[in-house]
């Protein structure tokens, strides 16, 4: 393309990137190191000086309206590997992003060849008397000023004043009770857990608590690695689980700012100095573990996909406030527990949420639990009643799956029908699919009723 036509498309670039500023908070460019990568992944685009001025233009003008920029480096053999696994599209090629290889700040700025972005203000100072800064963030929050509660949080956090976050619950707590306290510390552990930071531009923890099965323990990083290989997350996000249990105890007894630190660790890689393993013999007496991992947020718009589409719309969501993709996600959730309980001989993994979270899980499934548990007992005392009527014969069950229930029909050796009994899936301690196997620890099971 003549140097001419290439300037025209960059201005045409830049003014589209004026346009659209005010809805991105970032954006990623692809860089292509030379003609032949821009080749294979953009058959048919425009020459690797138009490209390289496009950039360049984009990144200029969302820079100056503070929009974050990435850069990628277009890779052949990354892509061709990605490609074998994705449909062959346009839209699937502006959706490929190389992880690996995504810059931000001065780099991808000093990589496109534009001025670098402004330095990051420094921490934020505060005296060391705690009172006043306490006082500040108790006027803001009954002045419900979002934007500055959060903005003096984050700093408060990054600067680790621990002294001033304590004092301010106490205070809220004398002035409030302890309702509002509770509230405040569950909004300071909410923001203590994600953070716009990392290579994505957003990283946050998130944890899997587990219900353990009555014997062993299951492989903690088989058990992350087989959810992270089950296709439950969304494209966009990426998970890396720490291999080891951590106790739910612990967990809850996570200060704001020791999560914050726990959200560093993992960023750079290392084990959390405040979340160490639990004690495997304890967990198992607690009955519950729970997987740590750091969730990085990938959804960053491409420049290219904005040209050909536009900003990102939010997605349509049904009544109860999901969208398709979730109840799929969730759909493929349910399935993936049914097998973790199969392998583990009766784990059984609750939900994916932040550290702050896994209380309330643990105590919610124990509730629904007790009726589940109550079903137990009731088939329990079902054959026990049919081993009394049988007389001294050995009995027998067949159970059939019908929808979400489970059927069980109670048969002496012989064949002599005793007794029947029918559970809806409330009632159940595991899916009807799942309970034979259950059963069988104090009945024997049997495909058809003897005899037949």
């Amino acid at each position: 393309m003549p140097p001419q036509a290439a300037e025209d498309a960059a201005a045409q670039a830049a003014s589209l990137a004026e346009d659209v500023a005010a809805e991105l908070d970032a954006v990623l460019l692809t860089h292509f190191p030379d003609a032949d990568t821009l080749d294979l992944l953009r058959p048919g685009g425009p020459d690797l000086a138009t490209s390289r001025a496009v950039n360049r233009a984009v990144a200029a003008t969302l820079a100056a309206e503070g929009v974050e920029i990435f850069v990628q480096t277009a890779d052949r053999g990354a892509f061709r590997r990605w490609l074998q696994d994705h449909p062959d599209s346009a839209e699937a090629r502006r959706a490929w992003v190389d992880r690996g290889r995504v810059l931000r700040g001065a780099a991808a700025h000093r990589l496109l060849g534009i001025a670098p972005p402004a330095p990051p203000p420094p921490p934020a100072r505060f005296p060391q008397a705690p009172g006043p800064v306490a006082d500040r963030l108790l006027a803001l929050l009954e002045a419900d000023d979002g934007g500055a509660i959060d903005d003096l949080v984050q700093a408060l956090l990054e600067a680790g004043r621990a002294d001033i976050l304590d004092l301010a619950l106490r205070k809220i707590g004398h002035r409030y009770g302890d309702d509002a306290s509770d509230e405040l510390e569950g909004n300071l552990l909410a923001a203590a857990e994600g953070a716009r930071m990392g290579p994505s531009g957003w990283a946050e923890l998130v944890t899997l608590p587990v219900a353990l099965p009555p014997e062993g323990m299951p492989d903690a990083a088989a058990m992350g690695a087989s959810l992270v290989a089950a296709g439950l997350l969304a494209e966009t996000v990426e998970v890396r689980f720490l291999p080891g249990w951590r106790s739910p105890d612990a967990v809850a007894a996570l200060s704001p700012i020791a999560l914050r630190r726990v959200l560093l660790d993992l960023l750079a890689g290392e084990e959390p100095r405040d979340l160490p393993p639990g004690d495997t013999d304890a967990l198992g007496q607690r009955g519950f573990a729970v997987l740590v991992g750091l969730q990085l947020d990938w959804a960053i718009p491409s420049w290219e996909t904005i040209t050909a589409e536009g900003p990102p719309d939010a997605p349509e969501e049904d009544e109860d406030g999901t969208t398709p993709e979730q109840a799929r996600r969730a759909a493929l959730f349910d399935g993936w527990r049914g097998a973790v309980f199969e392998a583990s001989g009766g784990g059984v993994p609750l939900a994916l949420v932040p550290p702050s979270e896994v209380g309330a899980e643990i105590a919610e499934f124990l509730e629904e639990a007790s009726g589940h548990v109550g079903g137990l007992e009731e088939i329990r005392d079902f054959v026990a009643r049919a081993r009394d009527e049988a007389g001294g014969e050995a009995v027998v069950c067949r159970a059939e799956v019908v929808g979400e229930a489970l059927e069980l029909a109670i048969y002496g050796e012989s064949g002599r029908f005793l007794d029947s009994l029918t559970l809806p899936a409330a009632r159940l301690p595991a899916r009807a699919e799942e309970m034979p196997r259950l059963i069988q620890g104090f009945v024997r099971i049997v495909k058809d009723a003897p005899g037949r």
